[in-house]
């Protein structure tokens, strides 16, 4: 292949445009990272100038190409390049970068610029991210249209992002799974802030990547020609690739380049006057853009509205098709479903019991695939016991895109996966243990933080899940989720809580949900003794009332809510009027009016007991101080799940005897 010729005469003007005015609204804020902007301006201006298929007009264009900046503590390189190619990102916000209330975050934040397709920072997500993004692309396209979604997803990484485990997890899969739409550009820059990756880091980063099955080239950072042909040959091979770009941290810094002084802070008046002389700039200058510059970088605009307008002719064409693929995706970008769609649901009775929630589980998700054709997902090789196959579909593979993900041993990607096909306008799911849910934790923040909407299917959620004993047995791990905002943690108790569960997560489209299901079977509540499943909807409900006097109330979720039950029915025989709360999702509950609330869980009914088999943190707030909370202060053990119920305490006995010591405690000894 012959390589192209530097592609402008302005190529490298515009290319120190955009270092000098990242390192401008760094050395303003006097806080941030000018080394990675500069190095990497060459990539960015290739990739805006020539390479992506983007229109700063209208940023959100489903046929464009992602770019996503991994290493996202460069990103007024970001800020910079935006601006220069005619997104909305006015200076006066680049001068204001890292300020509160300016777009211009520390690190990109997805939803606060234009043109900011995640949010990263946390090193390797946004590469783990962009193979989700290239998953979801490459289903859509086989799906609806290659033409239309046959889009491209550019990474830029950095050596932080390759050390994390994320990323290579995240790499292995993309090249089992040959995502050829999918490059990353690594910026081999060999410094991280403690200084030499010689410290820590002296692996062949490249002969990695040949291993995992992608294309891998080497090409000098600031050879625009080397890295433009890099590009060029990227695009057209069948694996995703790696362009390993030798780079010099803070280029052009006359005694900063290459030192770890240039990551983490500014350079200093001094040095970055000297630098913009170096540069033959104007060393007084500051957020200065060469109108020849400003011009030809503007040319983005316009060819990024070609573009656009080709692509929507095609587009137009298949919409008014007859049985058009695109309806389906048109509907959940309008924020709507097919009409419908949770009627799929299924009923359970007491009859269809005792049943795992895991396993009602996989019956709604089969009935829900059904209706919506773009909830695809799968499990970290824990399809059998998640029951996250959707049968009848294929998987996802090498040679197909498939709704069935096999994500493998790797739950930390699947995360981030998640995100990226949530980012492409899917609707995906991802199991595991509720225990592993550990290794999952950076993505579902970021997922919170972003407002998008995977599904999490944890299953095995309590120490009833017995031999396999306590390393997998959860404890600490509700209370850890529900501490993430925005974040919607949902235990239902049976069946069909279960089915109203999927029904919310599928709905929700402004942050994550976590469905936590059991390994054990549980009764199906009959709902004309108890009260109606879909109260599950208002986060907590009365499922069974008092007789009588409020002697009590027991709050419980999942299988403790059939042992709260149970408990009642003894102290019943006692006289005593107690109500049954289920209480399956905190963040709902929390959502409701007071008056809701204050009807479920009465003010004035100081005998409360919460029953959870997990660690009580979190439910003084429901059992309020003169109640108490029956849980797990300590770790789980190996044995049958029922043993170790009765073990820690978890039996209708033990619980009445504490509930009536409470009654005793509250009354002076009066009832019961």
């Amino acid at each position: 292949m012959t390589l192209p010729e530097i592609p402008h005469p302005l190529a490298r003007e515009a290319v120190d445009t955009i270092r000098l005015l990242a390192a401008d609204a760094v050395e303003k804020a006097a806080s941030g990272h000018p080394g990675a902007p500069m190095e990497a301006a060459p990539i960015a201006y290739l990739l805006y100038a020539r390479h992506l298929r983007h229109n700063p007009r209208n940023p959100g264009w489903p046929g464009r190409d992602r770019f996503v900046l991994s290493c996202g503590h460069a990103s007024a390189l970001l800020y910079s390049t935006l601006h220069l190619t005619g997104y909305d990102l006015p200076m006066d916000e680049l001068k204001r970068f890292r300020q509160l209330g300016s777009p211009c975050a520390g690190h990109p934040e997805f939803g606060h610029i234009p043109g900011i397709e995640t949010t990263t920072g946390p090193l390797g997500q946004g590469l783990a991210a962009a193979v989700g993004m290239a998953m979801g692309e490459r289903f859509l396209s086989e799906k609806i249209d290659g033409e239309l979604f046959g889009t491209r997803i550019f990474a830029l990484c950095s050596d932080g992002d390759l050390m994390e485990g994320v990323a290579a997890e995240a790499a292995s899969l993309a090249g089992h799974l040959g995502l050829g739409n999918l490059t990353a550009l690594y910026l081999d820059n060999r410094i991280t802030i403690e200084w030499s990756t010689e410290l820590s880091f002296s692996e062949e980063v490249a002969t990695r990547f040949l291993a995992y099955g992608w294309q891998v080239q080497r090409v000098e950072g600031e050879n625009l020609a080397e890295i433009d042909a890099a590009l060029v040959r990227a695009k057209a091979d069948g694996r995703p690739s790696l362009i390993v770009a030798r780079t010099h941290i803070a280029q052009g810094a006359p005694r900063k380049q290459d030192t770890a002084a240039a990551h983490g802070a500014p350079l200093g008046a001094e040095e970055l006057a000297l630098t913009k002389r170096a540069y033959g700039r104007d060393p007084e200058g500051s957020f200065v853009v060469p109108e020849a510059v400003r011009a030809h970088l503007a040319e983005s605009t316009e060819r990024g509205a070609r573009r656009e307008a080709e692509w929507q002719r095609r587009f137009d064409r298949l919409r008014e098709t007859p049985g058009s693929p695109l309806t389906p995706w048109l509907q959940m970008q309008g924020g709507g479903f097919p009409d419908g769609w949770d009627r799929a649901l299924p009923r359970f009775s007491p009859e269809d019991g005792p049943l795992a929630t895991r396993v009602a589980s996989g019956v709604v998700l089969n009935a829900l695939a059904s209706r919506l054709p773009l909830l695809l997902g799968g499990s970290a090789d824990l399809g059998p016991s998640n029951n996250t196959a959707l049968k009848g579909e294929a998987s996802f593979c090498a040679e197909r895109a498939g709704r069935n993900l096999h994500f493998g041993v790797r739950e930390h990607a699947m995360g981030a996966i998640l995100n990226g096909l949530c980012h492409v306008g899917l609707i995906p799911f991802g199991g595991t243990f509720l225990v592993f849910s550990d290794y999952m934790r950076p993505p579902i923040r970021l997922a919170a933080m972003m407002g998008l909407g995977p599904i999490y299917v944890f299953t095995h959620d309590s120490i009833g899940l017995g031999e396999d004993g306590p390393t997998h047995q959860p404890v600490e791990h509700l209370a850890a989720l529900r501490a993430i905002p925005n974040l919607s943690v949902i235990r239902p108790c049976d069946a069909n809580e279960t089915a109203e569960a999927w029904r919310l997560a599928v709905e929700r489209r402004t942050g994550p949900t976590a469905l936590v299901l059991s390994r054990q079977s549980l009764p199906i509540l009959d709902r004309e003794l108890c009260a109606p499943a879909d109260g599950l909807r208002r986060g907590g409900y009365v499922l069974a009332g008092e007789e009588g006097s409020l002697d009590a109330i027991l709050i419980a979720t999942g299988s403790e809510v059939h042992l709260a039950l149970e408990t009642r029915a003894l102290l019943e025989k006692k006289g005593l009027g107690i109500r049954v709360v289920s209480l399956p999702c905190w963040e709902l509950f929390e959502q409701q009016e007071r008056t809701y609330r204050e009807a479920v869980l009465p003010p004035a009914c100081r005998a409360r007991v919460a029953i959870e088999a997990a660690a009580p943190l979190g439910w003084e707030r429901y059992a309020g101080h003169e109640g108490i909370v029956v849980a797990m202060t300590g770790f789980g053990a190996s044995a049958p799940g029922g043993e170790l119920m009765e073990h820690f305490g978890f039996t209708a006995e033990k619980v009445a005897g504490k509930v009536r010591a409470l009654i005793d405690l509250r009354d002076g000894g009066d009832k019961g």
